[in-house]
């Protein structure tokens, strides 16, 4: 990676007391091996867990680490949101503070990152979660293929390098994890342009998924609909007008 590159990594951190340090840490190790220039951000997004002790401990150890702390909790869009308004840098990279992705890998996003491409989507070799978690999200996959035109492998990988300059032509509105499908489809239909490359997926070893409930999963439904309307037939509608 050229020095002249700039990263920004940050996280959204909701009850991962258990996982955000060694995540820091790590990519601590791999920014320094990318760059000279990088910064690493944690959004605790409400945490009351001991998150947001830990983090401010490690501030004093990691002088890269920027942390920002939500009063009440955003949701996840919300996090992401603050993420990327915070970021400074040219490149921004984000992944979840669960550690179900190793940060590592962020060494095989960077090299995909050439002059044509705006952002690399990281796609899950091989899914670890519960037998139901599993059949859920490959069901939410098809969906959002075939109900928002994603291109993507998967929309669901939260592991994603992305130029910082492409938030000035797309805003993201959403506050919960239907972020994702919005942050796809408008970049697509931005014109941007994308390069795919496979990560590992690991068990969860410390926490639970917040999303995962069915009062949770009715309220995701809903608000798919209401984007799927604004993103789809709103804009089919512009089209032809």
């Amino acid at each position: 990676m050229n020095t002249a590159q700039s990263l920004s990594i940050f996280f959204p951190c909701y009850g991962d007391a258990g996982t955000i340090a060694t995540m820091v840490i790590k990519s601590d190790a791999v920014a320094r091996s990318l760059t000279d220039d990088y910064e690493i951000i944690v959004i605790d997004d409400g945490s009351t867990d001991g998150s947001r002790e830990l983090l401010t401990e490690m501030r004093g150890r990691y002088p890269k680490l920027r942390l920002v702390f939500h009063e009440r909790n955003r949701g996840y869009g919300g996090a992401l949101r603050s993420g990327f308004e915070t970021a400074t840098k040219e490149l921004v990279f984000y992944t979840d503070g669960d550690a179900q992705y190793d940060v590592d890998e962020l060494a095989k996003l960077v090299p995909l990152m050439s002059n044509g491409v705006d952002w690399v989507n990281g796609y899950k070799i091989k899914r670890h979660d519960p037998f139901h978690r599993i059949l859920i999200g490959t069901t939410y996959q098809y969906l959002m293929k075939f109900a928002f035109g994603i291109r993507v492998k998967d929309v669901d990988c939260d592991f994603r390098l992305i130029r910082r300059r492409v938030f000035e032509k797309v805003c993201l509105e959403q506050s919960s994890g239907v972020i994702c499908v919005e942050m796809i489809r408008k970049f697509q239909d931005a014109g941007l342009r994308f390069a795919e490359v496979g990560v590992n997926h690991y068990f969860r070893v410390y926490g639970k998924s917040q999303i995962f409930n069915f009062r949770r999963l009715a309220k995701v439904m809903v608000n798919l609909i209401g984007l799927w309307f604004e993103l789809i037939i709103l804009q089919r509608g512009k089209r032809h007008a």
